[in-house]
């Protein structure tokens, strides 16, 4: 692989699919804290992190993320674990490269941002460059293919990321998206479609939005964005199910409540898979040309995406196929026993 192959998959509207969300699936397993969101797992269990790679290679994704969102200095340091800032993201970055090359898929590095930045303060400029200058002249070294500026609130933090890439990346192609909140505007008040524009104009393979907002909120806005970018479009949400009212997994209400779900109750508010299946469909009518999951992403959703792209993965292999259930399935192959009476006891289906 090399820092072509990211042009030469999406040239000629060629696609990727692509997960993101090891950082939920991790707290989820119990290996890393909501709050601070530090992805210590990739020290203290390495192991885990390739099986995760490969879970979803399995399922579907064609590039191995390195596990470095949020594993920067500023979130290191708030762990007391700023020490240790250099050997995280090596790690991460080899493993993403070890299971990249066993499995023929991409390896990208990954910056994030900063929690660091403030538009009005440009003192804090200067730390974030320095920031994503250590961290993207690691992957360089690490043999990364390309690298995923991510989660951005902010053009200008956005822009930033994308100028150390240009200036420290030795030339890797440039993936950046933004985090869409409760308007269409990042939080330095340009609309969303302008600034995915105006990264691209700057020098970005790849524009557009991850996390945050669900399927629902988040296609009306990728519509704008496809309008008003030339190149590759990069759609990543959230599998949880946003409203207009409530338009990001920020403020979603868990069914029967009156607070917020986020974090610890955001299962509560999952998609089914059918409506992964629309996002993907709608998706790939609409020409998204780099696809997949973020926080809160399951391989069961990733093969979904996967299929609907027409990238066979081997885990479509086990892909759902209630014909052959005893209970749910052809009647003229099992006893109506099964089929009406126990079906009808429990699921109060007669037909």
């Amino acid at each position: 692989m090399g820092k072509e192959d990211l042009h030469k998959r999406l040239a000629n509207g060629g696609t990727l699919v692509v997960a993101e969300g090891y950082l939920f699936e991790f707290e989820r397993r119990g290996y890393l804290k909501a709050g601070t969101y530090v992805p210590e797992v990739v020290i203290e269990h390495p192991e885990l992190v390739k099986q995760l790679h490969e879970e979803f290679v399995h399922a579907g994704s064609e590039v191995c993320l390195a596990f470095t969102y949020y594993a920067h200095r500023e979130k290191m340091a708030l762990i007391g674990r700023e020490e240790e800032l250099e050997k995280i993201n090596r790690t991460a970055l080899k493993i993403a490269r070890e299971v990249a090359d066993a499995t023929g898929t991409l390896m990208a590095g990954d910056i994030c941002n900063s929690t660091v930045y403030k538009a009005d303060d440009p003192s804090t400029h200067a730390i974030v460059e320095g920031m994503f200058k250590e961290q993207v002249k690691w992957c360089v070294e690490e043999g990364a293919d390309f690298i995923v500026a991510e989660s951005y609130t902010d053009y200008g933090e956005a822009k930033l990321a994308l100028d150390a890439i240009k200036k420290y990346g030795n030339g890797l192609p440039a993936v950046v998206t933004f985090w869409a909140a409760m308007t269409d505007e990042t939080g330095d008040g340009i609309h969303l479609a302008e600034a995915c524009k105006k990264i691209e104009d700057g020098g970005a393979a790849v524009v557009g939005l991850n996390c945050s907002r669900g399927p629902a909120t988040m296609l009306p806005l990728l519509k704008e964005i496809r309008a008003a970018c030339r190149g590759p479009v990069a759609a990543l949400p959230v599998p949880y199910r946003t409203t207009k009212e409530e338009p990001t997994f920020f403020c979603v209400k868990a069914p029967g409540a009156d607070v917020r779900a986020f974090p610890v109750d955001l299962p509560a508010c999952l998609c089914g898979t059918s409506e992964i299946q629309h996002f993907a469909e709608a998706c790939k009518e609409l020409g998204i040309q780099y696809v997949g999951i973020c926080c809160g992403n399951l391989s069961h959703y990733l093969r979904i995406v996967a299929d609907v792209y027409g990238k066979n993965p081997p885990a479509k292999r086990f892909a759902p196929d209630m014909s052959k259930s005893y209970i749910f399935g052809d009647k003229a192959k099992f006893s109506n026993y099964y089929t009406d009476k126990i079906r009808a006891h429990l699921a109060g289906i007669v037909d």
